[in-house]
């Protein structure tokens, strides 16, 4: 069992739990239910919640895959009603409100979940610059990451990716993908990511927490059967570019030792790492730009305010007093949930330009 499964399993009571009190001070705003309604009610939306899960980490089907988008954009919902309810209750200690108005603060809630869904799957193209004093030509690389292949998002966000990353082939040399490309909400086939081999580039890989989830193995195996050329805490040389990939350290692997021996002089030195942690410290070493994803930017409101607060280095492009660089994308894909609100779903260009 995996520890997204464990996770998911463990939470299943506490989220039930959560459920049913929503559903009674929701639906007591329109009139009285049952609390053995409700509590059939809470039943069907914990098992959706974790059933289908086991499904489909042995085999995904459409209808598992169709549970779990269900559930995911539930659970989205089940956050929004909650702050609605709150801000009618707490309306309700000044004015009384009528029905109407109750319904029509209720109805808030299904129409931003129509954008906010539309919004995570508008895959869009976003464009920096990064200027360096050691770049012997100018480059492009087209920066993605957290494409969370899975349950929620299958293969149809893989081509999405291939065919977007088709377009840029005339303007990018090469596609770097930090992490999270698997999700762990559904098992991965040697198949999977076959899309990407249909891309004229070449395409970097290298692993953060999620792609752990579903077996590291079968990531890999599937990134090999795509021709995705994988750096589990290795270096690779392309034109000007050193990119060293740093593996997420998960379950019992060892971080391996950071230090000058993998900065190359001539080169503009990448570090490839999903979290977007330890600039400072690979800054100092000689890396000139760390690329990273894993916070989605928070993905949707509230979360994206609570993620700028907690993430030093949230979403966008950094740079610190040594003249070095990080680069935080919002990812392309979803976690557990398919919504995002003030976020994109999103492959960066970066433009590598020579300081004149």
């Amino acid at each position: 069992m995996s520890f997204r499964t464990r996770r998911v399993v463990f939470m299943t009571p506490f989220y039930m739990l959560f459920e049913f009190f929503l559903l009674k001070y929701t639906l007591a705003l329109l009139g009285d239910v049952s609390d053995i309604y409700l509590i059939l009610l809470t039943v069907v939306i914990g098992l959706l919640h974790v059933v289908p899960m086991f499904f489909e980490a042995k085999k995904s089907t459409p209808m598992g895959r169709m549970c779990q988008t269900v559930d995911g954009v539930w659970m989205w919902a089940s956050l929004m009603f909650l702050i609605d309810i709150i801000i009618i209750y707490a309306l309700g200690m000044f004015v009384e409100l009528p029905l109407m108005i109750k319904i029509a603060l209720l109805a808030i809630v299904p129409i931003l979940g129509i954008y906010n869904y539309y919004k995570a799957h508008k895959l869009v193209v976003n464009e920096k610059t990064i200027v360096l004093d050691n770049l012997s030509r100018e480059i492009n690389i087209a920066h993605l990451s957290d494409v969370h292949f899975g349950s929620v998002r299958h293969r149809e966000v893989i081509k999405k990716v291939a065919d977007k990353l088709k377009e840029l082939e005339d303007t990018c040399e090469i596609a770097i993908i930090s992490g999270d490309l698997a999700d762990g909400s559904s098992v991965v086939e040697e198949d999977d990511f076959c899309e990407l081999k249909k891309v004229n580039m070449p395409i970097i890989f290298t692993p953060g927490n999620h792609d752990f989830y579903p077996g590291l193995e079968n990531v890999f195996r599937a990134c090999k059967k795509a021709g995705i050329i994988i750096l589990d805490n290795q270096s690779f040389e392309f034109e000007c570019l050193n990119i060293f990939g740093l593996t997420f350290s998960f379950e019992d692997r060892a971080v391996p030792k950071i230090d000058e021996t993998l900065i190359r002089d001539g080169f503009v030195n990448i570090i490839n790492y999903h979290v977007p942690y330890y600039f400072d410290e690979f800054s100092k070493i000689g890396f000139d730009i760390q690329l990273s994803g894993h916070t989605h930017g928070g993905q949707f409101y509230p979360a994206k305010t609570f993620a700028e607060r907690l993430f030093e280095y949230n979403m966008g492009l950094f740079k610190n007093d040594l003249g070095k660089y990080i680069h935080v994308t919002t990812g392309v894909g979803s976690m557990d949930t398919p919504m995002r609100w003030g976020t994109d779903s999103e492959i960066v260009v970066l433009k590598l330009k020579k300081r004149n």
